[in-house]
């Protein structure tokens, strides 16, 4: 309504005095040079030459030079429209086309060729296009930025979803050592009390203290596990102390256990002994537990560590004597236990080997020591 308003203000007051006036026939072409405008965002370029044409008739039958103010402001939504882009080929002609016939209709009322309103039509009618085609730019940019936004929200959800998935698979892992590991002592600590209930009533009661501490600690982590588990995190809730993750300065309490347990392990050191990172120190720990476990298991009464510290690197060795005989699933790679081991290394960018060598078993594991965490 503005613009029809404005069109039939200015139409025959502007340019040459002598053209024709507004009258019933101007108003009824003014009002179909502007009110179609109302349909600018269902079809702009049909809404374009529509009021391109009526205002070229007008024109032609001498309503004088007033502005186009229709067809401008149905150019600039046809320049902001985001289908022009892709019928550019369709756009492009129709628009000079419907330019060409406007100067023609000019050029008709005014008997010659009128330069300077073909140039104010012409700076016009650019501006019109230059704006909204920077409104279009502006759109896109704008949605391109929202499209940028959502998918950078949706990667973060996913890797929060990978995060909690690894993490969940980590715990259970941490879950089967552990248990594994607490199983095995009580095993054999049970089958040492079953067979001295009689000769050694003293040592049966050690074997019973130790399944009993053995239990209890198994107990509470596994407690410590399943609530992490089942909470989706890995900090403590309110309330007593949870221990911190082990690692291989728990390696003396392992060894204990197992010497306890009558299950000897002799532990040798070499290197200059380094502080690890959090994630190395654990997966250690527990790939040493995970392979004194088996050996304990399957082997004949004694292992050996070695653990080697070197300038980027943590080296560790499990060695026990087996039995004759073929290997069992747990010894031979095929087991959860290995395969865990090899995961966790793998993890870390390290690796795990275990194979049967002169009648020994042999585990070796080599962790990278990322500089970072290194002492100077």
């Amino acid at each position: 309504m503005i613009a029809f308003a404005l069109t039939v203000l200015l139409t025959g007051r502007l340019g040459d005095p002598a053209s024709r006036q507004v009258d019933t026939l101007g108003v009824v072409l003014i009002a179909v040079a502007t009110l179609p405008l109302v349909a600018r965002r269902r079809e702009p370029l049909g809404v374009f030459v529509l009021t391109t044409a009526v205002s070229a008739t007008m024109n032609a039958l001498g309503y004088g030079l007033g502005p186009p103010i229709g067809p401008t402001l149905a150019l600039f939504f046809v320049a902001s429209d985001a289908r022009t882009r892709q019928r550019w080929s369709l756009t492009a002609p129709v628009v000079l086309g419907m330019f060409a016939l406007h100067v023609a209709s000019t050029a008709v009322a005014h008997a010659g060729f009128p330069t300077d309103a073909v140039l104010f039509g012409t700076i016009v009618w650019g501006a019109a296009w230059l704006i909204g085609d920077q409104v279009r730019q502006r759109r896109v940019r704008v949605a391109d930025l929202a499209e940028r936004a959502q998918r950078a929200e949706r990667e973060l959800e996913r890797e929060r979803r990978l995060a909690a998935a690894e993490e969940r698979t980590r715990i259970a892992r941490d879950l089967h050592d552990s248990a594994a590991h607490a199983i095995n002592v009580i095993l054999v600590q049970a089958g040492a009390a079953r067979l001295l209930q009689e000769r050694n009533p003293a040592q049966v009661t050690d074997a019973l203290t130790t399944i009993e501490d053995v239990a209890r600690q198994t107990i509470g982590e596994i407690d410590d596990l399943v609530r992490r588990l089942r909470d989706g995190s890995d900090a403590p809730e309110a309330g007593p102390t949870v221990e911190p993750p082990v690692g291989l300065a728990a390696i003396p309490t392992l060894q204990a256990l197992h010497r306890a347990a009558g299950f000897a392990v002799a532990l040798r050191t070499s290197g200059t002994v380094t502080a690890l990172s959090p994630s190395v120190d654990q997966a250690a720990y527990r790939i040493l537990q995970e392979a004194l476990t088996n050996a304990a298991r399957y082997g004949t009464g004694a292992a050996d560590v070695d653990i080697a510290y070197t300038r980027d690197r943590v080296e560790m060795a499990v060695i026990n004597a087996v039995p004759p005989g073929p290997d069992p699933a747990a010894r031979s790679g095929r087991g959860h236990g290995i395969l865990g081991m090899r995961e966790r290394a793998a993890l870390l960018g390290g690796t795990v080997e275990a194979d049967r060598q002169n009648g020994h078993f042999v585990v070796r594991a080599s962790l990278p020591h990322p500089a970072e965490t290194r002492q100077p």
